[in-house]
């Protein structure tokens, strides 16, 4: 991928690349080569003023732009997206570090998939449905301020985006600054697809900085938020001083329940894979395996036998499945809880602590055995390849177990089928795999407590995007 027809050292606003009135630049570094190999400009409040008035105008039109263009525009993006994927690919594992032979599928192919619904979806919504005494009206909300994380730079936007213009919505864009290469990627095809000035803006900078601008901005009608507690919170009480409405895809620490009857084998290879193969950096990774103490024994010499499937190395490798971490402060954080965890009296079984002997912020997939609920590994989440195995007596102290976070957003429960879903009506999370790793695209994702505000995917993530309005008729 040629990075200078990208334009990532400019701003795109209102159908235009454009210089910062910053002048300044943010460092953008591969995690596996720690090579500082492009830089993204730090957008100041002049900047994102006239992103989001472009934004605002152009909410005017494209609101009132009939369905069928919309959805027209957004396949030929769709188009777009599938016929660059090998693009996407390559700029994922350069600015995060992930193999693409590992990646491809989740952080490429699915965004096409996930558009494909979006697109089905929309065109089944009842705009105006008539009720007795009126009519009840959906309406696009108005300018939505995305803010989206790292850990899945094409998959986060994706999902906001998408139904965000779908619905008569338009955008500004703030990226990650450590992986900000794929937003400039998608922008350059939506500029090449051809959306009207304004809809769609990418603003570049440091969240504590453009976040905060962007949160506060009367004229952002919405913000859609993915990342940390914090700064969900942070996000939701500056969008509260203008009763801006907030989505927010918070953390998770989620845990994959192990009752008699699972199939261990296949059970293992999911909970490992999502622990591992994006190397921990998943919000909804199973990083907490409860296991009744009747099949403690055999499922747990199933991890040891599965965890050698997970080789560490240079993610340019095709042997390699785990890469590094995405920058020294992640390195630094999962290194911390590895320590903390032997420091509480867990058991670390496979792993070790990471040293930065060499380069590159890599960290060997950890496995902790001897874990309680109170323990810092396993009530907060790592973010990195650690996972926590909690041996319980039985089925009920399993629940209890899976419950006892301040989070929940994902779960799994492996075991005879009705007895699993029983269980996995009574965990609090927005999602449970039941005896199943398929992630369908029709269902919305999003979580209970701690873990988030509202959902995204499918038609629940395109209703955000909407208003209601009751019209009262006689």
């Amino acid at each position: 991928m040629n990075l200078e027809n990208l334009n990532n050292e400019k701003l795109y606003i209102n159908g235009e690349y454009i210089d910062s009135t910053s002048g300044e630049f943010i460092d953008v570094e591969n995690p596996a080569t720690e090579e500082i190999f492009a830089k993204i400009p730090s957008a100041n409040e002049e900047d994102i003023n006239k992103a989001v008035d472009a934004a605002y105008e152009a909410f005017k039109t494209w609101s009132k732009t009939p369905l069928s263009e919309r959805v027209d525009l957004v396949k030929k993006l769709n188009q777009w997206i599938d016929a660059h994927q090998d693009d996407f690919d390559k700029l994922i594992l350069l600015e995060l570090g992930i193999p693409i032979h590992v990646g491809h599928g989740s952080q490429v192919g699915r965004q096409v998939d996930r558009t494909n619904v979006f697109i089905e979806q929309v065109e089944n919504i009842d705009l105006e449905t008539p009720m007795e005494g009126g009519i009840l009206v959906r309406e696009p909300i108005g300018v939505v301020a995305s803010i989206t994380p790292w850990n899945y730079p094409l998959g986060q936007i994706i999902q906001k985006v998408i139904p965000a213009l779908l619905s008569g919505c338009t955008v500004v864009q703030k990226p990650a600054t450590i992986t900000p290469l794929s937003a400039y990627l998608l922008t350059k095809g939506i500029d090449e697809v051809g959306f009207p000035k304004g809809v769609f803006n990418l603003v570049t900078g440091q969240g504590s900085e453009v976040g905060d601008i962007l949160n506060k901005h009367p004229k952002v009608a919405m913000i859609s938020y993915t990342g940390s507690l914090a700064g969900g919170a942070a996000s939701a009480k500056a969008g509260m001083d203008t009763a801006t409405k907030v989505v927010l895809e918070l953390g998770g620490k989620s845990p994959a329940v192990f009752v008699k009857g699972a199939n261990i084998k296949e059970a293992v290879e999911q909970v490992l894979g999502t622990v591992y193969k994006n190397i921990g950096q998943t919000c909804s990774c199973l990083s907490r395996a409860v296991l009744t103490e009747d099949i403690y024994d055999e499922v747990l010499e199933e991890f040891l036998k599965q965890y050698e499937n997970f080789p560490v190395g240079d993610p340019t490798d095709e042997n390699t499945v785990v890469g590094p971490l995405s920058s020294k402060k992640q390195f630094e954080r999962v290194k911390g809880y590895i320590e903390k965890g032997i420091e509480e009296g867990a058991e670390l079984i496979r792993g070790e602590v990471p040293n930065k002997d060499g380069t590159g912020y890599y960290v060997k997939p950890a496995i902790f055995t001897n874990v309680k609920p109170g323990m810092k590994i396993h009530d907060e989440e790592i973010f990195g390849p650690v996972l926590s195995i909690i041996k319980v007596k039985d089925v009920e102290e399993a629940i209890e177990v899976a419950n006892s976070v301040d989070y929940g957003l994902s779960s799994a429960v492996f075991g005879e089928n009705d007895k699993a879903l029983e269980i996995a009506k009574q965990i609090y999370a927005g999602e449970c795999y039941v005896n199943t790793s398929t992630k369908g695209p029709n269902l919305p994702f999003g979580g209970y407590k701690q873990s988030g505000i509202g959902r995204e995917g499918g038609l629940y993530g395109l209703l955000e995007y909407y208003e209601l309005k009751s019209i009262y008729t006689k």
